[in-house]
């Protein structure tokens, strides 16, 4: 397996990205992802890293698709990749409704055409050719206008597309146009909430599993056997917020993606409370098993299975969010996660 890790600059800490960027290259990393949600935008940050980095990969986990036009995201995709000598994976998503309306002040409306088309454009762009395209969402040129087809003065340059998908449909077309998967909340036991649709995508394409980075993320911390449930308590708020906050009352991928793996009751019960002012009464309903399901928490010896759990269900490439309080804490914790996955053997693909 691959390692990767992701950060961001919303908390203005900019030296101290940038010092953990570089030191996590230094351990190995393969992949460091950049995130922007609602904070700091992504690529002036993937500008400075691929100065300040030489080896490891650049990505944008992940650019919303909806907030820059298709061919603004292709020539932000170019140039990331010009000037990292090819090192840059673009990662787009749909976001949600919260994000989308409530701060770009874009419709959340049909985002699996959105994404496909942009996809289609962004990939037309990258060869070099001129941008003609007339979809349900996007027509380039605007037709009855005086505009004509152009190219992007850049040189053709090839970047692999990574989508973030969460829901079914979301999951299929990342398997039949992808060529990663950006995913999380991800319960390996589960799994097959994930696959089944990523795999029906990757069969209408006449692909297979092997044509896909399958890229999952999750908090890793080494933590005493008599610290773990302190710890994992610790965790409830985060988890009942991603399963009640992240998004509105009708419309939250992560708890859809819950109780598509076995707690649907819990999380919507979470939902329920978290929409309705009681956030202490939310996390109080989430488990420590439901901590332990999607995280890389534990002892030295239970991250090692569970990273072997990972890997024998499919997973290609870890990425890493590692706790603590400190730089040095997190890079530790980085460390000692990468050190254990490059002592995995390789494991057989599972069947599809």
């Amino acid at each position: 397996m691959r390692t990767a890790t992701t950060v961001e600059g919303s908390g203005g800490n900019w030296p101290e990205v940038t010092e953990f960027a570089c030191e996590a290259e230094k351990l190995g990393l393969d992949i460091c992802w950049v995130a922007e949600a609602w904070g700091a935008d992504a690529p002036s940050l993937l500008g400075y890293l691929a100065a300040r980095t030489s080896t490891m990969l650049l990505g944008s986990a992940i650019l919303q698709v909806g907030t820059r036009s298709p061919v603004t995201i292709a020539q932000t995709a170019m140039t990331l990749a010009h000037v990292s000598d090819g090192r840059f994976l673009l990662g787009l998503g749909a976001s949600g409704p919260q994000v989308m309306e409530g701060l770009h002040g874009v419709d959340f409306a049909h985002p699996l055409a959105r994404m496909r088309e942009t996809v289609h454009i962004v990939r037309s762009v990258f060869a070099g050719e001129k941008v003609q395209f007339s979809g349900t969402q996007y027509q380039i040129p605007r037709p009855g206008g005086p505009g004509r087809p152009m190219r992007v003065g850049l040189p053709p340059v090839s970047v692999p597309v990574y989508l973030a998908a969460l829901s079914p449909k979301m999951l299929e077309l990342t398997g039949e146009l992808a060529d990663g998967w950006l995913g999380t909340s991800f319960v390996p036991e589960g799994a097959d909430a994930y696959f089944r649709y990523l795999d029906a995508g990757l069969a209408r394409a006449g692909r297979v599993r092997a044509d896909l980075d399958i890229c999952q993320g999750a908090e890793v911390a080494f933590v005493d056997e008599a610290d773990l449930a302190e710890v994992l308590a610790s965790r409830r708020k985060e988890l009942a917020f991603s399963l009640g906050g992240m998004g509105t009352a009708t419309t939250n991928f992560y708890n859809d993606a819950y109780s598509r793996q076995g707690w649907a009751d819990v999380a919507g019960q979470i939902r329920e409370r978290w929409q309705s002012g009681d956030r202490d009464g939310a996390a109080g309903l989430v488990t420590p098993e439901m901590v332990l399901a999607t995280t890389l928490i534990g002892t030295e010896d239970m991250v090692r299975t569970r990273l072997q759990v990972w890997r024998d269900a499919g997973v290609d490439t870890v990425r890493l969010y590692p706790a603590g309080p400190t730089l040095a804490a997190r890079l530790d914790n980085l460390g000692r996660a990468i050190d254990l996955i490059r002592a995995l053997a390789p494991a057989t693909r599972p069947a599809q």
